[in-house]
């Protein structure tokens, strides 16, 4: 009889060909997704090129996403642009994305159906853990094991032992998957997960929509996670359905499995959560955030650009004004939610509400362009770090939040909550 296995040990057992593997093995695995952006993908081809490679492993596996700093801010980012376009037409990459056709590559690749459950997808970016949510074992790695895993399709593994996170109560109002994530890097530290999978579960977890189990999964490396999961159910099925390219396997936790944790949290009572500087454990809830007086608001990035994100913020922003000396930059993260947020009237309503809004981009969530912050101003975002100098100057600071805190922030001119107008 073979030993109980985790959702993750299932995945990659799957993936090295063996029937089960165990925490601390090393394995060599075949890679369903391997993705890399405008940033990455220049040392991942470089790496390619010069290991003799001369073709990808498969044409329709490799993803490349052009989201960075894109648009091209300038000459060196419309250069590394250019040497990743390049490489895509000579290796005749399926799945590019470039101009009209790019988006959030992690928001980008759930929408297109390149990843399901039961997938191992390796990116160069360390939100690639997004996928997680689908029930697939998603990880970041390094430019340099990309460009190994582009030639062979396959990557070398340490199996990471597993936390079980358990989600309790029903979410009060305008709490989001966003706070129950901060909630938990708050309560663990940014390396209480430190190269373990961080499999996230209970009643409040299975009430989640897919957009708020994204934004779980992705801040899962905030807690310095190899991978962030949650089991595939109905909700996951329902996404899924008619939209992934390739046949999936579901996959769940033996009911014996072994954890090196388990933490319960009830949600019941919980509020929106608010990471203070310089740290995404640094968190409080929002009601105890006094007097903080910001400069910018910014709603989208790879964490919470979604449809019900831009929802949730217009939700707030309905009939009111962005105050006097704040600047509110809303970013749809991919085309289609861009197009779904104008047909639903959203973009008017935050252009009505003093908005900017900006094309789907990374943008300034990593100090890319498109809202970098001077000396000495204050933002909050609801991007997924907050680090010293993360969105521009060093002197500047960033607090994490849900879409709404931040809209409501943008109205009051400091960071509070919907229930704070």
């Amino acid at each position: 009889m073979s030993k109980p296995q985790t959702i993750t040990q299932k995945i990659l057992a799957a993936h090295a060909s063996k029937d089960t593997v165990e925490p601390g093995e090393l394995i060599l695995a075949k890679v369903d997704i391997a993705l890399a952006n405008d940033i990455t993908a220049p040392l991942a081809i470089k790496a390619f090129q010069e290991a003799g490679a001369k073709e990808v492993f498969d044409k329709e596996r490799v993803v490349l996403v052009l989201d960075h700093f894109a648009p091209n801010k300038d000459i060196a980012s419309a250069t590394q642009c250019q040497f990743v376009r390049r490489f895509a037409q000579e290796q005749h990459i399926k799945h590019f994305y470039d101009g009209g056709d790019m988006g959030v590559e992690h928001a980008l690749l759930p929408e297109k159906g390149i990843v399901g459950p039961g997938d191992l997808i390796v990116g160069a970016d360390s939100h690639t853990c997004t996928y997680g949510a689908l029930g697939a074992f998603a990880s970041g790695v390094g430019s340099t094991d990309l460009g190994a895993a582009m030639i062979t399709g396959e990557v070398w593994l340490k199996v990471p032992e597993s936390m079980r996170f358990v989600y309790i109560g029903q979410m009060p109002p305008w709490v989001t998957g966003k706070d129950l994530i901060l909630a938990t890097i708050g309560d663990i530290g940014v390396d209480g997960a430190n190269y373990r999978a961080m499999e996230f579960t209970g009643e409040a977890i299975r009430g989640l929509s897919m957009d708020e189990r994204f934004s779980m999964a992705n801040m899962a490396v905030e807690a310095g996670a190899k991978n962030g999961i949650i089991a595939a159910d109905e909700i996951t099925l329902e996404y899924v359905k008619g939209r992934t390219l390739r046949p999936f396997t579901k996959y769940a936790s033996d009911p014996d499995a072994v954890y090196v944790i388990e933490n319960v949290y009830d949600v019941s009572c919980m509020e929106p959560q608010v990471a203070m500087p310089p740290s995404p454990e640094n968190v409080r809830p929002v009601s105890e955030v006094k007097d903080v007086r910001i400069d910018q608001s910014v709603i989208g990035s790879c964490t919470n650009g979604r449809l019900e994100d831009l929802r949730l913020a217009a939700k707030v922003l309905k009939g009111r004004k962005v105050a006097s000396g704040v600047r509110l930059i809303v970013i749809p993260a991919t085309p289609l939610i861009y197009r779904q947020a104008m047909d639903e009237g959203l973009l008017a309503l935050f252009m009505d509400a003093g908005a900017v809004i900006g094309p789907p981009t990374c943008g300034p969530c990593l100090g890319g362009h498109m809202g970098i912050l001077a000396p000495g101003e204050v933002a909050v975002a609801t991007t997924n770090r907050n680090f010293t100098g993360r969105m521009g100057h060093p002197q500047s600071q960033v607090y994490l939040a849900n879409p709404a805190v931040a809209a409501a922030s943008a109205v009051a001119g400091r960071i509070c909550g919907p229930e704070g107008l």
